[in-house]
């Protein structure tokens, strides 16, 4: 499975808005089948606050369905897959409260996020409980990677863990990519 954005329909009128954030039965019709276990929601002060590149590994490894209701964040997911012909490649994503789209994050991606505006929320869902012992990391401005952030080092609000994280070159092999069943990293989306 690779990333990809879903965009829920959003219905509105004079006294607002309402929207099916998360329909299983939408996802299976695009052969996706997530168990999701838990809900995450993370507030953001400042404008290019930081957060990952995170993942868990096996058995805990996370699917990710991430949205933004207030503000925005560039969202981004590296393929951290051993094998993959995409191996250390990543795709990007503007989401926001305003264009009302979600990125899918799968397994055997490391996910981050900066936030394009202050005081931004993020909820997403995830399929295994945070699990303590099987959270990682990938350097968030490793070279190798060649991710845009669109902020100076300097400028970034980070945590002291996400500072140090390993490279990509020093990042053990937590994931294989299986060719019969998974495929190279491509960003789609479904509506």
């Amino acid at each position: 499975m690779n990333p990809f954005i879903v965009i829920p329909k959003k219905h509105g009128d004079a006294r607002g808005f309402f929207s099916e954030t998360y329909k299983k039965s939408q996802l299976e019709a695009a052969g996706v089948s997530i168990d999701f276990v838990q809900d995450n929601h993370a507030f953001s002060a400042a404008k290019h606050t930081v957060r990952g590149l995170h993942f868990q590994t096996p058995p805990f490894a996370q699917h990710k369905l991430v949205r933004v209701t207030r503000g925005a964040i560039l969202d981004v997911a590296v393929d951290i897959r051993c094998g993959s012909p995409t191996y250390g490649q990543h795709v990007c994503a503007t989401i926001s409260a305003d264009n009302w789209r979600q990125i899918l994050v799968p397994a055997g991606f490391a996910h981050g996020l900066i936030t394009l505006e202050p005081e931004t929320e993020v909820l997403y869902k995830v399929s295994a409980n945070y699990a303590p012992d099987h959270d990682k990391g990938l350097l968030w401005n490793d070279p190798d990677l060649g991710i845009d952030w669109g902020v100076a080092e300097a400028d970034a609000h980070l945590s002291d863990k996400d500072r140090t994280h390993p490279r990509l070159k020093d990042l053990p092999q937590f994931f294989q990519f299986d060719p019969e069943k998974d495929l190279p990293l491509v960003l789609n989306s479904i509506s």
